[in-house]
């Protein structure tokens, strides 16, 4: 069952976590801001910070697998971050298969002329919006933290 209204969707890595805000009502995205870091105290003042401005109906977190859908290590520290998000912010959170948003991330990058080394402060971000629009696009698919 799709959420309604503005969401925060993330790629989360151990260094960067790439944040996207959307619009479920008109389908739109862009992509947000990249979180720097390893503190956890430090990354979720910053997504504090998100979640006060933006005032989102849920958040939205990419979960990555390998090709054939099963999980590795990043699998459970995605849904770990997932987990620790929902009972901070007290939001409904939603888990959506991130396979290949970050090769597709690059590509429309490379699409818009940025290449290269001048991709990777912005590739968590459009992985992000990705993300998103990855769950607008199949609301069904997604599974709840």
């Amino acid at each position: 069952m799709p959420v309604s209204g503005t969401l925060l969707a993330f790629d989360f890595g151990t260094m960067r976590i790439g944040v996207a805000v959307g619009n479920s009502i008109a389908h739109t995205s862009q992509p947000l801001v990249t979180l720097h870091g390893e503190q956890n105290e430090v990354r979720f003042a910053a997504i504090a910070g998100l979640i006060k401005e933006w005032q989102p109906a849920a958040l939205i977190v990419g979960l990555p697998c390998n090709d054939d859908g099963t999980p590795h290590e990043m699998t459970r520290l995605c849904r770990r971050f997932a987990n620790r998000l929902k009972g901070r912010f007290n939001l409904p959170t939603i888990l959506v298969d991130e396979r290949y948003t970050s090769a597709s991330a690059s590509m429309a990058l490379t699409g818009m002329g940025v290449r290269g080394i001048r991709q990777k402060p912005l590739i968590d971000q459009v992985a992000a919006q990705h993300i998103l629009q990855a769950y607008f696009d199949e609301p069904t698919m997604a599974t709840f933290a």
